[in-house]
């Protein structure tokens, strides 16, 4: 099967986060009737090539976003014209799933055995949701160690070599209730953010990252008061810090609370920061497989924050802009060429060369 032949069957797929176990079904299936070695766990599949202790990953997510109300062709049809397929999850992230998927048909139907090593493709659930159940970082512990991997995203096949982290804050102004008519015997919280706000706003992050520049920090949530005649004791703003891997996550938190005078606590940082390593083994066969590839860094997350001690590379078919829009559509013939990336990049990770 062609990478554009898988896709338009997975698209019409409706799996949403926490509803893929058909898709997951259809997954595992497709593997055990090529001969491959497939294992599951929960909603979570992957296809293994070949047996060996040298393991290279490549990983995408079977989840999508719920459908926009206002696009064009039904979202699980697979609508194609003039060879685009439309539809909920064609670029992100079924377009990258079904390139893999197809790579590794393809290595398997040539002969390809990697030496001394394995090819996984793992197909993952949840990875949309953004907190609580996350399939890759559920399947992590029954994996092999991995020498390398890449994250199936929409990058156009250019290779993301480094990823902002997103590390979430809470800051707690305190001070003492009282009758608004009579504010001078209460402690009005409100002002105590205000002033921490005002402080944070000088806080800077000199380190910056060849690839993703500074951290950013930014003010989301603000929440205080019970009522509009009640001088509030307790004022919380929420903090959104894009991470880079020049700071770590308890790093920053302790910058933060050096400045400020409230109580801060911390709301997630599980999305660490990542970054390819100069010369890593998976970047250079990823840049033979592709050299027009140009590298670059993201300010989004995905679930390569669950490979963070691996050497990685994000890079998939599609442009990213298009994820979540009514108008997410994918040009096929992006999707069988990255399938060609991914098994040539396959090919030159383990020092074999292409048969044609």
């Amino acid at each position: 099967m062609t990478a554009s032949d898988l896709l338009r069957e997975l698209v019409r797929f409706p799996s949403l986060s926490h509803e893929e176990g058909p898709i997951a079904d259809y997954v595992e299936a497709l593997g055990r009737q090529h001969g491959l070695r497939v294992m599951r766990h929960e909603n979570n599949v992957v296809w293994a090539l070949g047996d060996g202790p040298d393991v290279l990953l490549f990983n995408s997510h079977l989840d999508v976003v719920p459908p926009s109300k206002t696009m064009p062709h039904g979202a699980f049809d697979a609508y194609e014209e003039e060879g685009v397929l439309w539809g909920r999850g064609t670029v992100d992230a079924k377009a990258s799933g079904s390139a893999m998927l197809a790579a590794v048909l393809a290595l398997k139907a040539e002969g390809f055995m990697p030496a001394n090593g394995t090819v996984m493709v793992a197909l993952t659930a949840c990875e949309e949701m953004g907190g609580g159940y996350n399939g890759l970082q559920a399947l992590r512990p029954h994996l092999p160690p991995l020498a390398g991997a890449v994250v199936g995203e929409p990058t156009e096949l250019h290779p993301c070599v480094a990823q902002k982290g997103l590390l979430i804050l809470h800051l707690d102004a305190k001070g003492r209730t009282a009758h608004a008519a009579r504010a001078h015997l209460g402690d009005n919280a409100i002002w105590h953010l205000v002033d921490d706000l005002a402080a944070l706003r000088t806080l800077r992050f000199d380190r910056d990252d060849p690839y993703l520049g500074p951290i950013t920090l930014t003010p989301t949530v603000v929440e205080a008061g019970s009522a509009k005649n009640v001088v509030p004791d307790n004022a919380r703003v929420t903090l959104d810090i894009r991470l880079t891997p020049a700071y770590s996550p308890q790093e920053a938190t302790a910058m933060v609370r050096d400045i400020v005078r409230g109580d801060v606590t911390v709301h997630s940082e599980r999305y660490v920061p990542v970054s390819t390593p100069k010369g890593a083994r998976i970047l250079r066969a990823v840049q033979a497989a592709h050299p027009d590839g140009e590298p670059f860094g993201s300010p989004t997350a995905s679930d390569w924050t669950f490979l963070a001690d691996v050497p990685t590379v994000k890079m998939g078919p599609g442009p990213s802009e298009r994820s979540h829009t009514p108008d997410e559509r994918i040009e096929l013939w992006k999707v069988d060429e990255a399938a060609r990336v991914y098994a040539d990049t396959a090919r030159a990770f383990f020092g074999a060369q292409r048969t044609d």
